[in-house]
């Protein structure tokens, strides 16, 4: 199911997310020109390496510094290729904008980095060994998910669904598309935990990591919600007020 837009207007610009998305857009950008072995080594100095961290006389042997933790930021900015770059930019632009509607531009920064944070985090602890450079904004962006599931339970997700070609569009309420999605990361977690590798190259339990720290992070980051105005009551009104309809 490919999500194409939601039912939320956001009240503001989303300056954050589109920041986001041209800095990660930038970066992809240097990559395309980097060689093939620039570009390796350019994924294992700046991408994810939980063995970096678990064995580091192993890191010492191919070259990489043991006290450098900025790859658990840097990571976030990285893509592999086109399909990995459009995919997570996509989500963002879709989710991100009424997220940071809800917590300012700031604070939602704050939380989309804390959420990226907290996905390596778990990708570390549940791939300790791993020498594979985990890249991508996807664990922050599972963060991002992980708010609007909690923020926008009402709102709809229009999806395309391909059916042997065929395209189908179809309304799912927001908390149904995303807590399938959720289902899913966790059973390729699973999957991989029982094979020796990664099932499809997928840092599954870095998107479960995001979304829980999403869901228990946001109320953090929200804008205070201006209260309505209370009604005034009839002794309450003045002169200019007099040929005002009452309400009751």
């Amino acid at each position: 199911m490919i999500p194409l837009f939601d039912t939320v207007p956001s009240r503001r610009a989303p300056v954050i997310t589109w920041l986001i998305i041209g800095a990660n857009v930038l970066v992809f950008l240097y990559e395309l020109r980097l060689g093939p072995r620039a570009a390796q080594a350019f994924f294992y100095l700046f991408g994810l390496v939980p063995a970096r961290y678990t064995h580091p006389d192993w890191a010492v042997w191919v070259g990489l510094p043991v006290d450098n933790y900025w790859p658990f930021l840097t990571s976030m900015f990285l893509h592999s290729g086109w399909a990995h770059i459009i995919g997570n930019m996509w989500i963002l632009f879709i989710f991100g904008d009424n997220v940071e509607d809800r917590m300012g531009h700031i604070p939602f920064l704050v939380f989309y980095l804390l959420c990226g944070l907290a996905a390596g985090l778990v990708h570390s602890l549940t791939n300790p060994f791993s020498t594979v450079p985990a890249v991508g904004a996807s664990g922050a962006i599972a963060g991002v998910l992980g708010a609007y599931f909690i923020l926008f339970p009402s709102a709809r997700v229009i999806t395309l669904f391909p059916i042997f070609f065929w395209p189908f569009f179809l309304e799912i309420p927001a908390v149904i598309y995303l807590f399938i999605w959720f289902l899913t990361q966790l059973w390729g977690g699973a999957l991989a935990g029982l094979s020796s590798q990664q099932v499809g190259g997928v840092a599954w339990w870095a998107h479960v990591g995001g979304f829980v720290a999403g869901v228990a992070l946001h109320r953090i980051f929200l804008l205070p919600q201006r209260k309505p105005p209370r009604p005034l009551q009839q002794d309450e009104y003045g002169i200019e007020g007099a040929w005002m309809p009452r309400r009751h």
